[in-house]
């Protein structure tokens, strides 16, 4: 039996570490966009299209479970593996990192809509742009609001590698790669002087301080929702939103 893993996530690096010291044989899939991870197994780097798609990659490799560890927002992928595992008959099984929750303190300002991002942020001087990488016509749109505020909106985006889009030359690009701890989200947010924070629900601990620093200092959080999925009933059972429950299921099935 070999399982073929969807990561790219710390959570699918944990896991994966966990599986392959119960001796169960893996393929780990990322992305690659960051940074490989060195682990004891077959790593496949930058997805499935230039090897005729994962329906093919599950044919060719005698895959028998996709186990998708993929992060919140790549909707994308998790449909494809669903849609691949039930159309070849292969059991599928998800963690879903559970979100974040508002806490009494927090000035969230939750949407769903990248129109209802720019309406909540053109009233902010200095806004901290933590929602990964943005389209091109998320960073047109951003120039817009900032070319129509007086004085001029300062908007400060922070990703892991360089953005795919052209940014404009009044957008300020700062490269890092989570972990954050509190103090480095803290001196961030004051070097800039950021009044409004923008941000994905992503959950987990890697990004989670900004939210504790935003709480501290009373700063708004324009929060994006997460993307809504729809599980076949087939696989109901087996999302999971605790890790050590989806690893005791994986080993189960892999030893039966």
């Amino acid at each position: 039996m070999t399982i073929l893993l969807l990561g790219g996530t710390a959570d699918a690096r944990h896991l994966a570490d966990r599986l392959l010291q119960q001796g169960i044989a893996i393929i780990y899939s990322v992305a690659g966009l960051v940074r490989t991870p060195d682990m004891a197994c077959d790593i496949l780097v930058g997805g499935f299209s230039a090897l005729g798609g994962l329906a093919q990659y599950v044919d060719e490799k005698n895959i028998s479970m996709i186990v998708d560890v993929t992060h919140p927002y790549a909707k994308k992928i998790t449909q494809t593996a669903m849609m691949v595992a039930e159309e070849k008959n292969i059991a599928y099984v998800r963690f879903h990192r559970p979100a974040w929750l508002p806490q009494a303190a927090d000035k969230w300002l939750e949407v769903s809509e990248w129109d209802e991002v720019l309406d909540n942020i053109k009233h902010a001087t200095s806004v901290f742009l933590t929602a990964g990488q943005l389209s091109q016509e998320q960073i047109n749109s951003l120039h817009q609001n900032h070319s129509n505020q007086t004085p001029t909106q300062k908007q400060v985006l922070r990703t892991a590698v360089k953005p795919s889009a052209i940014l404009p030359a009044s957008m300020i690009w700062v490269k890092a790669i989570g972990p954050f701890s509190y103090q480095q989200e803290l001196t961030t947010i004051q070097q800039y002087d950021i009044d409004m924070i923008v941000s994905k629900n992503s959950g987990g601990d890697s990004t989670i301080e900004k939210l504790n620093v935003a709480r501290e200092k009373n700063i708004p959080v324009v929060m994006l929702s997460r993307p809504q999925v729809d599980i076949p009933l087939v696989f109901k059972e087996t999302v999971f939103d605790d890790i050590a429950q989806c690893e005791a299921y994986i080993i189960k099935q892999y030893r039966n």
